[in-house]
């Protein structure tokens, strides 16, 4: 007999129909040579640190860190979950084979292998490996079934992950809650510490100082209106300073060209392209969803993973937005499939459908590729589904459109001693742009500056031509940058902190980014339900228990993007085969042991809560304020 095993009880129900095991049983299908069960996502988990020894039961510094010699997996969950771990169990003990149909990404591997170390199986294991649940699909990827040991760079990854998130998570929790956290016993407040939630609250916390601290400045722009189109001043200036920094300034300038006509120097012309918005991937596909509809990361995930599970779209927890070859001769039929809902495919199907490297190239693909539609009828959906499947259904159809032509003009003039400046654009072929209702929003912030100026059709100006114009002085005031959006919070966790526009550098940053496109979502989450963050509209505010959990950390490697992302590369080296799993759990036992030190070794804490100047030290009978020999009251005993 041969059991399969889904990663949940849906996804089971269809793949046993696929194969025609049809029988019922409690927690299985049966049929055809096959027993299909499931599980409940995370049926085994590490043990907690109380099961490796009574030592660890209570929370002392003296007991940190905490490092088992081995790490061990029990079952996780309630009676229920028990339940059905025992028919898997049962099942495997009696199969000839096990095909692991499981999640095909790194969580997805490790949840099954634990279920099977746990079941004790014995006998030889496939995988099925699919990119979407379509029976064309699966009935493909049963042909095409794989040994389970050409996944072993998956599960070590997966493990490494699961491991330093428990000795970091574990160990630095209980470190900053023992030296740092206000009360005692069952009311002492617990300061959750995480491999990648820190390092993605101090981007909020770093962000939002910088907000606060903020100084604006006033400065001054010269423009002048010249056949009714807005012209600027284009006066040198050193690095970070302004052109004008005074009224009066300004005013002379204006001054000395308000009687000086405007010439026309220079009118360039330049043809351009602008090509389709790229295909999605998970973080791209949430960062546009918070921004169009307010989803948040979570709910956008829920969403198209429902659609996935409904067989209309494909796997989505990807973090690429390129298509392998194979895809190129399927997309016909795709595109065919979903013609009566989108009428924007009728020209595609009469026509041969170009195969760019911008949208196919199998560098950029690993395991999965884009999220794009399966083809099947897009049917019952909810009205949020329906959003989200639009939008991966319009990019998919927009990437096989022409290239939109545009026009690019650039006007110089000068009046006076002082040198002005224009840009517009026009549109010569929309191309793919017709292929959505508006033209879709690139950036990751919106702004309110006047952008509008620089994209709009100019007169025909001819070099040479002069005539009068009606300079004006417009006083402006610089701005501090924008609290993060759950949108720009996913961007700078794809980029590890840096401001990244150009889509083909994000692409090649992905590698270093904070935690997966899979977990992005409920690392925020978490976020929120610690009171860490709060949200105030779309902003993110950081709370100032999240403030003070980032004033009093000090190890830079449990708040640093940057060194979050060095160790992500590192676990994609691992999933590669470039890295080995036990160099690097040798270096998360190193890292885990100077993070106790760091706690240990700092007397420190959190900022003053009466003063807000001093920090909280803990003595022998009380924690109280650094700056209590200046006057701060602040003292609680233990």
């Amino acid at each position: 007999m041969i059991v399969c095993v889904a990663e949940k009880p849906s996804v089971g129900a269809y793949i046993a129909n696929v194969l025609g095991a049809k029988q019922k049983h409690d927690g299985y299908f049966e049929g055809n040579g096959y027993q299909v069960t499931w599980t409940f996502g995370h049926l085994c988990a590490l043990l907690d640190p109380q099961e490796y020894t009574e030592q660890w039961k209570a929370w002392s510094l003296s007991s940190l860190p905490m490092i088992p010699p081995r790490f061990s997996i029990k079952v996780s969950g309630d009676a229920g979950v028990h339940k059905q771990f025992n028919i898997i169990k049962e099942l495997i003990n009696q199969a000839d084979e096990v095909i692991n149909c499981g999640d095909a990404g790194q969580e997805g591997e490790l949840i099954q292998r634990w279920v099977y170390q746990q079941a004790g199986c014995k006998c030889p294991v496939k995988r099925l490996w699919v990119n979407s649940l379509t029976e064309e699909a699966i009935r493909d990827g049963f042909q095409k079934l794989k040994d389970q040991s050409e996944y072993q760079h998956l599960y070590e990854a997966g493990m490494m992950r699961a491991i330093g998130d428990w000795l970091l998570g574990m160990n630095a929790t209980r470190a900053y809650t023992i030296r740092y956290a206000q009360g005692t016993g069952r009311n002492r407040q617990v300061l959750s510490v995480g491999r990648v939630q820190t390092p993605t609250l101090a981007l909020v916390v770093k962000r939002q100082a910088e907000i606060e601290n903020f100084v604006p400045r006033t400065y001054w722009e010269l423009k002048t209106t010249y056949r009714d189109t807005l012209f600027s001043a284009q006066i040198p200036v050193e690095d970070g300073e302004y052109a004008i920094t005074s009224e009066e300034q300004g005013q002379a300038l204006m001054d000395s060209i308000k009687d000086q006509p405007l010439t026309i120097t220079s009118v360039e012309k330049k043809k351009g392209t602008e090509y389709a918005p790229k295909l999605y991937d998970l973080t791209s596909l949430q960062v546009d969803c918070n921004k169009k509809y307010g989803f948040s990361a979570e709910n956008t995930l829920q969403l198209i993973q429902s659609l996935y599970e409904k067989r209309l779209t494909t796997y989505p927890r990807v973090d690429t937005t390129y298509l392998s070859d194979d895809i190129y001769p399927k997309v016909r039929g795709t595109l065919a499939g979903i013609k009566d809902y989108f009428p924007q495919v009728a020209p595609l199907l009469g026509a041969k459908l170009p195969k760019s490297k911008k949208v196919f190239d199998n560098k950029k693909v690993t395991d999965h590729h884009a999220i794009i539609p399966t083809g099947q009828r897009p049917d019952a959906m909810t009205a949020d589904e329906k959003k989200v499947y639009d939008l991966v259904a319009l990019h998919f159809i927009a990437v096989f459109y022409p290239d939109c032509e545009v026009s690019n003009t650039t006007v110089l003039a000068k009046a006076g001693e002082i040198d002005f400046k224009v840009t517009g654009r026009e549109v010569l072929k929309p191309g793919w742009r017709v292929v959505f209702d508006k033209e879709p929003d690139k950036s990751d912030n919106s702004d309110d500056s006047d952008n509008s100026e620089e994209t709009k059709s100019l007169p025909a100006f001819v070099k040479g031509e002069s005539g009068p114009h009606e300079p004006l002085l417009k006083e402006k005031t610089t701005t501090p940058p924008k609290y993060y959006t759950e949108a720009t919070l996913l961007r700078a966790m794809e980029t590890a902190g840096k401001t990244v526009e150009n889509d083909e550098l994000r692409e090649a940053m992905k590698e270093n980014g904070i935690g997966r496109p899979s977990t992005r979502a409920a690392i925020i989450e978490k976020l929120y339900q610690r009171k860490y963050i709060v949200k105030q509209g779309k902003s993110l505010r950081a709370t100032e228990t999240g403030i003070n959990l980032i004033h009093l950390i000090v190890s830079p490697l449990l708040k640093s993007a940057e060194l979050t992302g060095l160790w992500e590369k590192k676990l994609r080296e691992i999933e590669a085969g470039q890295y080995m799993a036990q160099d690097f759990l040798a270096e998360l036992k190193e890292m885990t042991a100077g993070v106790v030190r760091d706690v240990k070794s700092n007397k420190a804490g959190m900022l003053c809560p009466v003063c807000r100047q001093g920090l909280i030290i803990r003595g022998n009978t009380r924690y109280g304020c650094s700056r209590w020999r200046e006057g701060c009251t602040y003292a609680e005993p233990f």
